[in-house]
């Protein structure tokens, strides 16, 4: 072959190179980067605020016409819910490292990283601490990001969540294809494929929480759950809790649910039944174990219903329900399990259950039948992660695109009533 040819294949090669690179895609990705907070500055950082978007919903807790919305390690945010179909912002309470809350009376308790703090939330536009019991929890977990603190040097040692955007050259062949996560290109098709009311009299004048809750109150006592176990706090007197029992429990606890008097402890391992009817000693009376996976719980009458999922800190998990006999709390036994996508909390209001799917949204099912559940209607484009479901009717669920609220009169058609939308959707 003689040169003029070559250098004209040489010539095409290059263009046909040089064509390929010019395509361009971009993309965002969180970059997690090492943080530390003093005690003082988490301390002197709480604040009522005027009300603002939300950004990173977490937990929902509901109280009379209020809903509370946790905004993930930022504080609450108080909405007036008179009327489910138009719910109004009303103020953000700032609380620094804040995930969980509970409200009785007019008093609120709210982690505050290694702090419980306590509120008057009487005038919800002028919220007040009125105490704080210090350094009762000494590490914790928000989305799967870990946080501990640092008794040395007095601060909370944390991770900041940057989302992160960024340009690069791609073949045009694999534009769109793959994205940049944190010093590593994900291939985006594999990424894709894998990704009530307890009627107790004791605990009257109290809200209700969802399956996530690792807050709980009953009769004189707060419940708290960390990773490794139950702290429990005296609120006899509810403007100044005092810490009481502490009662280990085993590693990789996650929620709580109380019912009746008993409590009912989820964890990547099992389901722990407590017997409350000392509620300054609970007494574990049985575990139900199974695989490794995330796992919420929610009760009613004889009956407990548990989500496993794969997840964060649970990748080896099920997807599945399990329906669970709980007729001997010291004996509960698997009655059946149902295959699910990537199911969270759920909400029980029988005979029907209501389901979160993460990405794959919300599922109503019929749990009438225990070897026999029904799906009544698969509700998708949302993002759920935890629900409440009310006595008059109304299913408030929150996700990484915001709060909604349904109308679940009938629970083979929901009926949307309300969104609270995000003002920015993070990968």
């Amino acid at each position: 072959m003689n040169k003029p040819l070559l250098f004209s294949l040489f010539l095409v090669c290059l263009l046909q190179w040089s064509c390929t690179d010019q395509c361009t895609e971009t993309r965002k990705y969180k970059r997690f980067s090492p943080v530390t907070v003093s005690l003082a500055e988490i301390r002197q950082g709480v604040r009522t605020e005027t009300s603002r978007d939300l950004i990173n919903p977490g937990k929902i807790y509901t109280k009379g016409n209020y809903l509370f919305i946790n905004e993930m390690k930022e504080g609450l945010h108080i909405v007036d819910n008179t009327n489910p179909s138009a719910p109004k912002m009303v103020s953000f309470i700032k609380i620094p490292g804040n995930g969980d809350m509970a409200v009785r009376g007019n008093i609120l308790y709210a982690d505050s990283y290694s702090d419980l703090v306590a509120f008057d939330i009487s005038n919800p536009l002028d919220v007040k601490e009125i105490s704080r019991e210090k350094e009762v929890f000494p590490s914790g977990m928000f989305d799967g990001v870990s946080w501990f603190l640092n008794t040395t040097t007095g601060a909370i040692n944390d991770q900041k969540v940057d989302i992160v955007t960024e340009t690069r050259k791609v073949s045009c062949e694999n534009a769109n294809n793959s994205w940049w996560g944190g010093g590593i290109w994900f291939d985006r098709a594999a990424f894709n494929s894998a990704a009530p009311s307890t009627g107790n009299s004791a605990n009257s004048g109290q809200g209700q929480a969802g399956s996530m809750a690792r807050f709980a109150l009953y009769d004189r006592y707060l419940y708290t759950v960390g990773q490794n176990d139950m702290l429990l706090f005296d609120i006899s007197t509810p403007s100044k809790p005092a810490r009481s029992t502490k009662i280990s429990i085993g590693w990789g606890i996650e929620t709580i649910f109380p019912y009746r008097d008993k409590l009912f402890i989820g964890s990547t391992t099992g389901m722990f039944i407590y017997d409350n009817s000392n509620p300054e000693k609970p007494e574990r009376l049985s575990t139900f174990q199974h695989a490794m996976s995330c796992d919420p719980v929610v009760v009613t009458d004889n009956r407990a219903y548990v989500t496993l999922r794969s997840g964060t800190t649970c990748n080896r998990g099920l997807n599945q329900l399990d329906v669970i006999d709980i007729t001997d709390l010291r004996n509960p036994r698997l009655l059946k399990s149902y295959p699910m996508q990537n199911p969270h909390g759920l909400g029980v209001d029988y005979p029907n259950l209501y389901l979160c799917e993460g990405t794959h949204g919300l599922k109503s099912l019929n749990v009438a039948n225990d070897f026999d559940v029904k799906q009544m209607q698969h509700l998708t484009g949302m993002d759920a992660y935890d629900v409440i479901p009310l006595a008059n009717k109304t299913l408030m669920m929150v996700g990484k695109d915001g709060l909604y609220q349904f109308d679940i009169s009938n629970p083979s058609s929901l009926r949307q009533l309300s969104k609270i939308p995000v003002k920015r959707l993070d990968i």
